[in-house]
């Protein structure tokens, strides 16, 4: 924790810790950062004070020693080795303001690299005991970002790696520790010459990216956000898919996905023989509140079982509202991802399916042996 960390004193800073951003490597320069009490020289070394038998971090306020009466040393142990003490005012066997403060920052890093979601700036400040503004403030000193800004960068350099000698690029993207697929979705818009301008979600200058693949059910289409997977379709030919694509987003403009997205939308057909990934896959979810709900509610159903609409409607708090439980099932745009097969009729039959009562069937006895198993 960061707390923690900064709440331990050091006995001895250390020349060459991560504060050490000078090399102070002779006498002359560390004068000079003495007279000019240089915060940046605190733990690169300490200097004594031959007349008073002290010694002292580069900043200490303290009156300035002739110079023919200092002494430097790397180490505290050095100095109290040849029979000085600490200076009770800078008190240089603590850490200083300044390398508490990059301290915090480093942590900070540190945690921000290991993130797969931007933490927020009150939880990064809060593991300090500082305000948001101050801490802000604070970071971007030392490192000239944000931590929004240095997040992003870090995912971006992970990906970039990740894609160097990953197996597959679903692997890389989320090696990246991204909740999207952004950065695919941009380089393949960015291959058919869309401007950035036109990458804004809804409306006629949305980009939606296609794939397909055949699987168990017949041909799967899905339709790529920036935000994540926008619509599943299942139909009987690729024609169909991508005009039900096509039909879904009409004032979009729909690009083909390059090997990126065949990679992609392979996971997403894998998700058929083993349904629990699914909830590990980002969506683009477009829905009224109550359909968005509905949806929710039915993500719930535990693979292998099944509900029925009432049961729906009890859960979300609108016990009566079966019917309007049904039609929020019949907009579901993701199929398989939002499992909308699971929910029956209360007689147990199987009801309506967007995509056929065959398919439907199918998904349900797939899902009830991987139960039984």
């Amino acid at each position: 924790m960061l707390r923690e960390a900064l709440s331990d004193p050091v006995a001895a800073p250390l020349a060459g810790d991560p504060y050490d951003h000078h090399p102070y490597a002779d006498d002359d320069a560390r004068w000079a950062a003495v007279l000019s009490r240089d915060g940046e020289a605190d733990g690169a070394f300490v200097y004594a004070v031959v007349t008073t038998g002290v010694y002292c971090r580069p900043s200490c306020p303290s009156r300035r020693p002739a110079r023919r009466n200092a002494r430097f040393f790397a180490l505290n142990r050095e100095a109290e080795a040849a029979g000085f003490r600490a200076c009770k005012r800078c008190r240089p066997t603590q850490l200083s303001d300044r390398q508490r403060m990059a301290l915090a920052v480093e942590a900070a890093c540190r945690t921000l690299e290991a993130a797969e979601r931007t933490p927020t700036l009150a939880e990064l400040a809060a593991e300090v005991g500082s305000s948001p503004y101050h801490f802000q403030r604070l970071f971007k000193a030392h490192t000239g970002l944000t931590p929004r800004q240095y997040h992003a960068a870090h995912r971006a350099e992970r990906t970039a790696t990740a894609l160097a000698g990953a197996q597959s690029v679903t692997h890389a993207a989320f090696a990246g520790g991204f909740a999207s697929l952004s950065t695919f979705y941009e380089a393949t818009a960015a291959r058919h010459g869309i401007a950035p301008s036109a990458l804004r979600d809804g409306g006629a200058g949305e980009v939606i990216i296609s794939a397909q693949t055949e699987c168990p059910l017949g041909w799967l289409t899905a339709a790529f956000s920036r935000k994540g997977i926008a619509a599943v379709r299942l139909t009987d030919t690729a024609e169909a898919g991508i005009g039900e694509v096509d039909a879904l987003f009409p004032r979009a403009l729909v690009l083909p996905g390059g090997k990126e997205f065949a990679a992609l939308v392979a996971e997403v057909a894998e998700t058929i023989r083993e349904p629990e990934r699914a909830a590990e896959l980002p969506l683009d979810i477009r829905g009224t509140a109550f359909e968005e709900r509905v949806w929710t509610a039915l993500r719930a159903i535990p693979v292998g079982s099944t509900a029925t609409y009432g049961e729906i409607a009890a859960v979300i708090g609108a016990p009566k509202g079966h019917r309007a439980v049904a039609r929020a099932c019949a907009a579901n745009r993701v199929a398989i991802l939002i499992p909308c097969h699971r929910v029956v009729r209360a007689d147990g039959s199987l009801a309506g399916y967007r995509w056929g009562p065959e398919r439907k069937a199918a998904l349900l006895a797939t899902e009830a042996a991987l139960a039984d198993d």
